[in-house]
Order: C-alpha cells, then sequence, then structure tokens
C-alpha cells in the first residue's frame, strides 16, 4: 500500500513538472561601435507582462483593437548590468570580450544556482546595413526555465 501511494504521488508530481514550467528571457547587448563610444549591458527585468494585454485581433469581418498604449508595454524595474565595449580607440579589445565573458558566466552560474536550466542561446549583430553608418551592436537573448 506504502508503494502504491508513493507512486501515485511520484505521477503527480511528474505530472506537475511536465505542466508548470516558467521561462525567463535575459539579455545582453555588446556595442560594437568603433572608438569605445557605444553601451553594452545585461538586462533584465524585474516585472512581469502579459503579452495579451497588448495584443490585437486583426480580421477582415471584425478589428478588435487593444486600447492599451506603447508607453505601457515599458518596464521600468529591470536590472541593468555593465558590460565594457568590444572595440576601443586602439580596436578589438580581447580582455573585454574576456571581462564580458565573465560577467555572463556568473550571471548563467547564479541563475543556475537559483534553479534555473540555461534552455536556449540565441543572437544576432545589427551592422553596417549598406552606408557606413560605424554603429552596430551582438545582442544575445539567454532563454532559462524551470
Amino acid at each position: 500500500m506504502k508503494k502504491l501511494v508513493l507512486f501515485a504521488f511520484l505521477i503527480l508530481l511528474g505530472a506537475h513538472d511536465m505542466y508548470a514550467q516558467e521561462f525567463k528571457v535575459i539579455t545582453s547587448v555588446e556595442s560594437i561601435v568603433p572608438n569605445g563610444l557605444g553601451r553594452s549591458r545585461i538586462i533584465n527585468a524585474l516585472e512581469d507582462k502579459d503579452y495579451q494585454e497588448y495584443t490585437s485581433v486583426q480580421t477582415d469581418e471584425d478589428n478588435t483593437r487593444n486600447k492599451s498604449k506603447r508607453k505601457d508595454i515599458r518596464v521600468k524595474n529591470f536590472e541593468e548590468t555593465k558590460l565594457l565595449n568590444f572595440y576601443n580607440l586602439g580596436g578589438i579589445r580581447f580582455q573585454n570580450i574576456a571581462a564580458n565573458d565573465a560577467l555572463l558566466t556568473s550571471m548563467i552560474n547564479d541563475m543556475v544556482a537559483n534553479g534555473w536550466e540555461l534552455a536556449f542561446v540565441t543572437s544576432a549583430v545589427e551592422s553596417d546595413g549598406g552606408k557606413p553608418d560605424g554603429k552596430g551592436i551582438f545582442i544575445t537573448r539567454y532563454i532559462f526555465k524551470k
């Protein structure tokens, strides 16, 4: 009987874990602006938003518009961790890249220590789009789950 109760408890616990997942996105933005003029940061939102509050439905028969304003979407409570820029007056600074790696590693280790699992990492670069504007960013999104 005890084994049956324990088995049922484990099944319920497994079913609960299967459906009760939470995700968290943390973004790093690293400047690739020459001469060290850009800003580089790790951004972590400290408040949740419900995307449905800012979603509207568009159909041929009905245009149900959401009345929320763009300013309502902004998150005012977030952590901003400084990172170093990839470039300075001398060009690429490999020490800066290593320093950023150390900070990002610390952030990931902290998230894992707090029960999060790194599920996905995605990144992109925006740089000169045809005309030399000398601006760009390297953005990486770290998607955690628990």
